[in-house]
């Protein structure tokens, strides 16, 4: 059984996500069993729409309360991450998975819904075959630390400063 390794994506650029999602494509044309947790995330993006068709080989679940971005997390919110990062340790243990995407996990920490301890924990309980990948913004240095690869997005130009909402199957 190969080594799995941890990857980090983080950064205030675009592609994170995407990033990440990629590799669980190509992994799953690999024949591997993928699971996917979105944090802070509860909306059905068109990704997730696509992935329903590969759902031989990739297990996805929103673990998101709406959408606290322009207000304070409330204790619901709170509530749903911690409730999520126990089913994900207990996902991330069963050895079901070769890969597991805990997407926008730093954002659950930066709105301290988690703290950074709770998830340099569940990367000690990783079980060395599984690659595990994290992505968000604002990505805490112990784990950058911990990590075997780590990605920066580094946003140089974008169209949402010039009024441009996002897309429908381009930006979700």
């Amino acid at each position: 059984m190969d080594k799995g390794y941890i990857h980090v994506y983080t950064g205030n650029g675009k592609g994170k996500t995407t990033a990440a999602l990629g590799l669980a494509l190509r992994a799953a044309g690999a024949g591997k069993k993928i699971f996917i947790a979105q944090f802070v995330k509860s909306m059905e993006y068109s990704e997730i729409k696509a992935l329903k068709s590969l759902k031989d080989s990739i297990d996805i679940k929103l673990y998101g309360h709406g959408c606290f971005i322009t207000k304070n997390p409330d204790k619901k919110d709170i509530l749903a991450a911690q409730e999520a990062l126990k089913k994900v340790r207990n996902i991330l243990v069963s050895n079901k998975y070769d890969i597991v995407i805990l997407d926008e996990i730093t954002i659950a920490i930066f709105y301290n819904l988690l703290s950074t301890q709770d998830v340099l924990s569940l990367l000690e309980d990783k079980p060395d075959h599984v690659e595990l990948i994290i992505t968000g913004r604002y990505c805490p240095q112990e784990i950058i630390d911990k990590a075997h690869l780590v990605t920066e997005m580094k946003e140089i130009k974008h169209y949402y400063t010039q009024g441009v909402l996002s897309r429908e199957g381009i930006d979700k």
